[in-house]
């Protein structure tokens, strides 16, 4: 028995997609809009799907995942992670005035308001998107978790 209720209870694990946002930043309220809403379609698209036919469901692209929206700046860890996933010319967009990873990790750590918010994670994919390009964030989003893409 606790066989299948570990079972049930893996099959339903979300995969976990951070927006940092600034809820005094249009761009990041945009995000955060985009994202809620995407989230609660999933949602609902999903149990409307397990009763249906599974033949629309051919498309492989993620279907629910766990919206986890941080008010504050990423940890040193976490930007360290974003920085990394974005690639070092992408630094000065993650961290203000920054040059490379090491420059920005090194503005973070003496200014924690030099990051820029919205940023939009997905830790599973390794993936992140700074600001609130619509079409950039639901590529991230419906992006299947690599877990999935090898079975």
């Amino acid at each position: 028995m606790s066989f299948f209720k570990n079972l049930f209870k893996e099959s339903a694990k979300k995969d976990v997609i951070t927006l940092f946002h600034k809820p005094s930043n249009q761009a990041s309220v945009r995000a955060h809009t985009l994202l809620k809403q995407t989230a609660a379609n999933a949602t609902a698209t999903a149990t409307e799907d397990q009763a249906a036919d599974h033949a629309s469901q051919s498309k492989l692209e993620r279907t629910e995942f766990e919206l986890d929206v941080q008010e504050t700046a990423p940890t040193t860890d976490q930007l360290s992670s974003i920085l990394e996933y974005l690639g070092p010319a992408q630094a000065g967009s993650v961290i203000s005035d920054a040059t490379g990873t090491t420059d920005a990790l090194k503005k973070f750590k003496a200014n924690e308001n030099s990051f820029k918010a919205p940023v939009t994670v997905d830790w599973m994919n390794a993936r992140a998107v700074v600001g609130d390009n619509e079409s950039e964030i639901m590529k991230l989003i419906r992006t299947l978790p690599k877990e999935t893409e090898k079975v």
